[in-house]
């Protein structure tokens, strides 16, 4: 399937890969169909590419490759919602700021995990604690 992205232009992508963002994410409910692209070979950070928005891509990493005390439940719940049926289906993902593109200020959003069953491609953002959880952490601290 062939999607046009205002990032990569065209760019054929698996339909089996397509991530159902069940409920969207904060501030974009509509958009429910994402794909996930690796920003560089190596790089810790993705491209969460909308299949439906061209405009809408956020980037997105894996927490455990910057933190190592970043832990959270999920809900009952939320597991149900996505059929969880072991924690290895399960991939967690942060959304990324990159202020004025600038490397130096990257931050990223702690408070609203994007959890993803990596095998039925189906996801939410949790809202979790913000007395625990920053919406926006420094990425690198100084």
């Amino acid at each position: 399937m062939e999607i046009f992205t205002k990032r990569f232009g065209y760019i054929e992508i698996d339909k089996d890969k397509i991530i159902t963002m069940q409920k969207g994410i904060l501030g974009f409910p509509e958009q429910k169909n994402y794909v996930l692209l690796p920003h560089k070979p190596d790089s810790p950070f993705f491209w969460l590419q909308s299949t439906e928005t061209p405009d809408i891509a956020f980037v997105v990493a894996h927490p455990s490759s910057f933190f190592t005390d970043y832990v959270f439940d999920i809900p009952d719940n939320v597991q149900e919602e996505l059929a969880v049926t072991d924690v290895g289906q399960v991939e967690v993902f942060v959304i990324v700021a990159v202020p004025n593109g600038n490397p130096a200020g990257i931050t990223v959003n702690l408070l609203g995990p994007l959890v993803i069953n990596a095998d039925k491609k189906l996801g939410c953002q949790l809202v979790l604690d913000p007395g625990k959880f920053p919406v926006s952490y420094p990425l690198v601290q100084g």
